[in-house]
């Protein structure tokens, strides 16, 4: 469990440190058996100590910690119940943001949209912190390890802290490509199809090294 606190600390403050989010805003959670590790709410991620543990049961009562859980506790544990992950990164990434305000779902700019599943949607808007989010959401993870919420950022999951962070990494540079190509006037950026990026989907099942 301190293990996985300090996993999540990292990765909370990495999120700032790679300017996906601003002050206390975003929240990293991850799954330690039936205990859900959460970022509190309002708290600097550098202030975050050892002993600052906050942790919720699959309902979402607090089982560890004095201090309160994100604001998005609904959605992230709305994920967990639904999916397989095991980690979860949200953040006010500016340039998928700035899709999120755009267009309904990410164009496909780059094959790597396959490791998210696919076409990357845009969850409608609802306020933070609400039930409504949370099912906003999920619809839109349909088959999917991320997606864009509407005037507010993203949301990746994975099988792990780093996973899920790539991953939000990934989703936020193909959104900055998609704009940059876009910008030019009196041009659209060329496409790839739905079959292509699944072609691609493929291929990343054997990427990397064995074992």
């Amino acid at each position: 469990m301190a293990r996985a606190w300090d996993e999540l600390v990292a990765t909370a403050r990495r999120t700032v440190a790679d300017g996906l989010v601003v002050g206390t805003s975003g929240n990293v959670s991850v799954r330690v058996g039936d205990t859900v590790l959460v970022t509190p709410t309002g708290v600097p991620y550098d202030r975050l100590a050892p002993g600052d543990v906050v942790g919720v049961d699959l309902a979402g009562r607090q089982v560890l910690g004095s201090l309160r859980p994100t604001s998005e506790l609904p959605m992230h544990l709305a994920v967990y119940d639904a999916t397989d992950a095991r980690a979860v990164v949200h953040t006010h990434a500016v340039h998928a943001t700035a899709v999120s305000t755009l267009v309904r779902e990410l164009p496909l700019i780059h094959y790597m949209a396959a490791a998210l599943g696919g076409q990357v949607l845009v969850a409608p808007y609802a306020t933070y912190g609400t039930q409504e989010l949370a099912e906003n959401v999920l619809r839109a993870l349909e088959g999917r390890t991320g997606c864009l919420l509407q005037n507010h950022g993203t949301l990746t999951h994975g099988s792990s802290l780093s996973q899920a962070y790539d991953r939000t990494a990934q989703l936020e540079w193909m959104c900055r490509v998609w704009l940059a190509a876009s910008s030019v006037p009196g041009t659209a950026p060329t496409l790839l199809s739905r079959e292509q990026v699944a072609e691609v989907g493929e291929r990343l099942r054997g990427y990397g090294q064995p074992g």
